[in-house]
């Protein structure tokens, strides 16, 4: 799955460091685990051997930092029941989780996953990091979506760290950029 991050340079992505490149590859193994069936363990054996830093049909993945690759997997598998639920609120009431595609959903949940439980990063760098993730693969809705959930959750997990949210009419939407603050 590098084509999304192949084409990132051209949609204006910063290249990853260390622990974004642990992000994306987070996501992929998420997704891939989705689609494929895959499980933990496998998927985390397959990335670190195979794929995280390493050259795959021509393509070479970047180096990652691969114990926060495995505790990003680990922890949205085993939160998922925490995280689902904080990710289903944030969305559109007409968007519900399982509408969203499967890509989509795992960049969803590894943010909020960081969000819920690495207390350790701020939660700008988080969503920013994520919003990167999104553009990635998406050039339309999605990155304002994923900016919009993201924000919302980190207002409600941890609104200690960020200045107060300033409600707009059209806020509506699913997401509502994390601009909106002053």
């Amino acid at each position: 799955m590098t084509d999304g991050a192949d084409n990132a340079a051209s949609r204006g992505v910063k290249p990853a460091n260390k622990r974004g490149t642990a992000r994306l590859g987070a996501v992929q193994a998420l997704y891939q685990m989705d689609i494929g069936g895959s499980s933990l363990t496998d998927v985390i054996n397959e990335f670190t051997a195979f794929r995280l830093g390493k050259e795959v049909d021509g393509a070479q993945y970047l180096d990652a930092d691969e114990h926060y690759f495995k505790s990003v997997v680990k922890g949205v598998v085993e939160d998922q029941r925490v995280i689902d639920p904080f990710i289903h609120t944030a969305l559109a009431e007409d968007w519900p989780l399982k509408r969203i595609d499967s890509l989509l959903r795992a960049i969803l949940r590894a943010g909020s996953f960081e969000l819920l439980r690495r207390r350790d990063v701020p939660p700008k760098v988080i969503i920013s990091e994520y919003i990167d993730i999104a553009k990635a693969f998406y050039s339309d809705d999605e990155p304002p979506l994923v900016n919009g959930v993201l924000d919302r959750l980190a207002h409600e997990l941890r609104s200690a760290e960020l200045p107060p949210r300033v409600q707009a009419d059209d806020d509506e939407d699913a997401g509502g950029p994390a601009d909106k603050t002053d």
